[in-house]
């Protein structure tokens, strides 16, 4: 005969009430009459199991990291209790060998998070650059994002390139969800539409883009206000205030005819499986080897094709650019998308967010 687990046991109870010997016309009414109920005693099941998973990789975790309170001994003059299975010594101390190297938990990597940005976790521990766990909605799961406190600090990063192994031409799911490492501090990754639209909705802020050549020269560019819409809206981009000396490559160049084909305020988000360009005869995510907000396509995608050396050749401008600093037929060799408050005391006591 089959054991059933105790998880299994009030699915179990329903069977054997709806089986109990009766017709097999009242059983049929029976099973017909229970079925939602069975239904939703199934997802309450799967609820727990998902629960109970959950509970045992946090009690892992803790184990691993020895994310516990130290045991105190017991003071010399303490007589010892019944031996209840665990090794004393004649002295009632616990022995060496029961005591666990043990460390309080770090701040920033408890299992309940409460900072919305990197921002808010330099206000309160002013820590160093790296990888932490931030909520900006409290109905949110906390994710991972890395954080930049060398730059006058509290930048939330959203996306980087170093050094070209991680792909960038993905689809919708890859884009909205988030994908590359995030264990290093020169991975590469896009955070993912929905996070940066949990981060940066509420405008407020400034965002800040860092390039460099593959000459070493580095430039940067300022966009106020700077938030992406819901996946309703196709993650829409929105923009204030440009600053710099990188040229506002996301608004375009050129003549009225290149901002109207170029500027990027207001497009939607794209894809190679959803084109929500202005490019009515192509798909610009298509061409371009990249997700982006593209128009009819761009003068600026750091999402683009990583090339070593920086210039290259090819039927579309494809590459990682900022038309208005190294122009379209230049792919960058790094870039970084990070974001922090407008107004924001950093660590050289500068209150204007910005550090050019």
């Amino acid at each position: 005969m089959k054991d059933f687990s105790i998880k299994e046991m009030p699915l179990l109870l329903l069977l054997v009430f709806v089986c109990s010997p009766m017709t097999s016309s009242a059983q049929q009414s029976a099973l017909d009459s229970c079925g939602p109920g069975i239904s939703a005693l199934k997802r309450s099941i799967r609820q727990l199991e998902n629960k109970l998973l959950l509970g045992t990789w946090q009690v892992e975790h803790l184990q691993r990291h020895k994310y516990f309170r130290p045991l105190q001994p017991a003071l010399p003059d303490t007589k010892p209790d019944t031996d209840h299975g665990g090794n004393h010594s004649s002295s009632g101390t616990l022995d060496s060998s029961d005591m666990t190297l043990i460390q309080l938990l770090p701040s920033a990597g408890n299992l309940i998070v409460h900072d919305k940005d990197c921002s808010e976790l330099f206000d309160r521990l002013k820590l160093p650059s790296g990888f932490y766990r931030i909520r900006p909605k409290k109905h949110q799961e906390p994710f991972l994002v890395y954080c930049d406190m060398d730059d006058g600090g509290g930048w939330t990063v959203f996306q980087k390139r170093r050094h070209g192994k991680v792909d960038f031409d993905r689809d919708w799911v890859d884009y909205r969800d988030g994908f590359g490492d995030f264990k290093l501090w020169n991975d590469e990754f896009w955070l993912g539409n929905e996070n940066i639209h949990a981060l940066l909705s509420e405008g407020n802020n400034l965002v800040k883009i860092e390039l460099m050549d593959w000459e070493g020269k580095r430039n940067h560019a300022f966009y106020e206000n700077f938030r992406i819409a819901d996946e309703a809206d196709k993650y829409r981009l929105q923009y204030e205030i440009y600053s710099g000396q990188a040229g506002d490559a996301l608004t375009g160049s050129g003549g009225m005819v290149e901002h109207w084909s170029t500027c990027l305020s207001g497009m939607q988000f794209s894809t190679r499986d959803q084109d929500n360009d202005r490019y009515l005869q192509g798909s610009c995510a298509q061409e371009n080897n990249a997700g982006w907000w593209f128009n009819r396509c761009h003068a600026a995608n750091l999402n683009g094709k990583f090339y070593r050396s920086g210039k290259y050749k090819g039927r579309n401008d494809n590459g990682v650019v900022w038309g208005t600093w190294r122009g379209l037929w230049y792919s960058l060799r790094h870039t970084t998308m990070k974001v922090r408050p407008l107004v924001f005391l950093d660590a050289a006591g500068s209150g204007d967010g910005a550090d050019i």
